[in-house]
């Protein structure tokens, strides 16, 4: 790869080559890292809403509605009515909670991965410019 100093370049490159890492772990469950960022969301946050899935996952509403119904086609997900007629509520399906289980040892083991290349204190240090630029 050519040198840069442009951070947009840098990041991006950072960012494929994480998330390459997460992909090629996950692939053995059926999962890339956002369908996977994605089903954890769902599980953390219970029944979201669209929008609410949107906004915790820093994603616009029709980027999030693409993703899920690649979800909702395997079965990890329904869709379903919510409290407000308007708001549609994502749910995790059995098959969705396994696999969440299946794809969890994998996902971990990456983190143990990267977290042991940076060391805790440069972990910190990213994780806290990274929140700063979001």
């Amino acid at each position: 790869m050519l040198p840069t100093s442009c951070l947009c370049t840098q990041l991006r490159r950072a960012s494929r080559g994480v998330t390459r890492r997460y992909d090629d772990a996950l692939a053995a469950v059926g999962l890339g890292a956002a369908q996977f960022s994605l089903l954890r969301h769902v599980q953390r946050l219970g029944q979201p809403s669209i929008s609410l899935l949107a906004e915790a996952m820093g994603l616009d509403r029709s980027t999030l509605g693409r993703n899920v119904r690649v979800l909702e086609e395997q079965g990890l997900v329904q869709l379903g009515e919510g409290r407000d007629l308007r708001a549609r509520e994502v749910r995790l399906t059995e098959a969705g909670l396994q696999r969440i289980e299946q794809a969890l040892p994998l996902w971990e083991q990456v983190q143990r991965e990267l977290n042991a290349r940076l060391g805790a204190d440069r972990r910190a240090e990213l994780m806290r410019l990274l929140e700063e630029l979001a």
